[in-house]
């Protein structure tokens, strides 16, 4: 999403001055609530940072730097404060960084990748796995696998992953609190779910198949690396179901913020993987960044539980032992993407 700045008319994207008592990515949401209407997600780690010149009324400009933060967008507001002072129009990244000026955002967007949810696609790899399932112990079947193939690991990686994003972001809705939750918890039963389907599918298929792009073992991690981070997100909203919690601390909405970002990195790392020697390097970025979130994490993790020891641990005991489990989930879905990009990073240096 981009808009038109109100004095040069130019696109940019919606941002505006830190807001005292609000971290810089809560600033960031509340500009883009003011300014586009736009409600979501925030990444509490940035992405990138560019510069510019920020004119001033007097005629004179003064030299701005500009922290940007991804931003899963759940909803779009009929009204909101700046609406009808600026132009507004929804961008492809690449068409995004054609129109803004600045060189160091246009290498930014251009790089950006959003998360694909493509529910056709994904359904129709999980009844395929599903079908495959019902014929593996066929004599068909068995005479099949005695012949060459390479099988369809990276479209199996590619769902899944989508997969993953699509219950992050319902992860990250839930957390939000509301009247939804219930649909956000059972989006993530069912992604879930359809992502055991394909885990399933490609450990037969590691077995059966007789030329395989990387080593047995090596596509084994990864897909059980993906798999554990989605397990985990669904233990999550088994135990905020379970515990019927409505409200949730604002560390554990920002780990969910890095959630829903880790997630997004994955599914732009999946397609790479199909070409190692010519994407290591964009590789060993996403694969950098998806360590630092979780470093980032680590340290989200300890502030909030510390912050929750102090509020509950001696007025509500109860309390204070649910809400660890709930940031113990929380923190082993950012380890489990960490571990994804260890396995890609190791797929890199084995084969790039």
């Amino acid at each position: 999403m981009l808009i038109t700045s109100r004095d040069t008319r130019r696109w940019v994207l919606p941002k505006g001055n830190r807001i005292k008592g609000l971290k810089s990515h809560e600033a960031a949401s509340h500009e883009a609530y003011e300014e586009a209407g736009l409600v979501g997600i925030a990444c509490p780690f940035a992405i990138g940072t560019y510069h510019y010149r920020k004119n001033r009324k007097d005629g004179t400009s003064r030299p701005a730097i500009v922290d940007i933060f991804p931003f899963s967008v759940t909803s779009q507001l009929d009204s909101w404060p700046e609406q009808g002072e600026r132009d507004l129009r929804w961008f492809t990244p690449a068409d995004a960084a054609d129109a803004v000026d600045e060189p160091e955002l246009k290498d930014i967007l251009s790089t950006f990748q959003p998360p694909v949810w493509n529910p056709g696609f994904t359904e129709r790899l999980v009844t395929a796995a599903r079908r495959h399932t019902a014929e593996r112990f066929t004599i068909v079947r068995w005479f099949q696998a005695l012949l060459p193939k390479q099988g369809n690991f990276f479209a199996q990686f590619e769902a899944h992953a989508a997969l993953s994003v699509a219950a992050a972001d319902a992860l990250g809705k839930l957390l939000q609190g509301g009247s939804d939750m219930p649909l956000h918890c059972q989006e993530i039963f069912d992604r879930e779910n359809d992502a055991d389907d394909i885990i399933r599918d490609v450990l037969v298929d590691v077995r059966k198949t007789l030329i395989t792009p990387f080593d047995r073992t090596a596509i084994t991690s990864l897909i059980g690396s993906m798999d554990d981070a989605i397990d985990q997100m669904n233990q999550t909203a088994k135990a905020i179901t379970l515990y019927e919690l409505k409200e949730f601390e604002p560390q554990m909405r920002d780990m969910a913020g890095i959630i829903v970002e880790a997630a997004r990195i994955t599914a732009d790392a999946m397609p790479l993987l199909r070409d190692l020697g010519r994407n290591a390097t964009r590789l060993h970025s996403l694969t950098e960044r998806i360590v630092k979130l979780e470093g980032h994490a680590d340290e989200i993790h300890d502030a909030g539980l510390k912050l929750l020891f102090k509020a509950k641990g001696e007025k509500s005991p109860m309390a204070f032992i649910i809400g660890r489990e709930i940031y113990s989930h929380l923190e082993k879905i950012t380890d489990r993407f960490e571990d994804v990009a260890n396995e890609i990073q190791g797929l890199v240096l084995d084969h790039a």
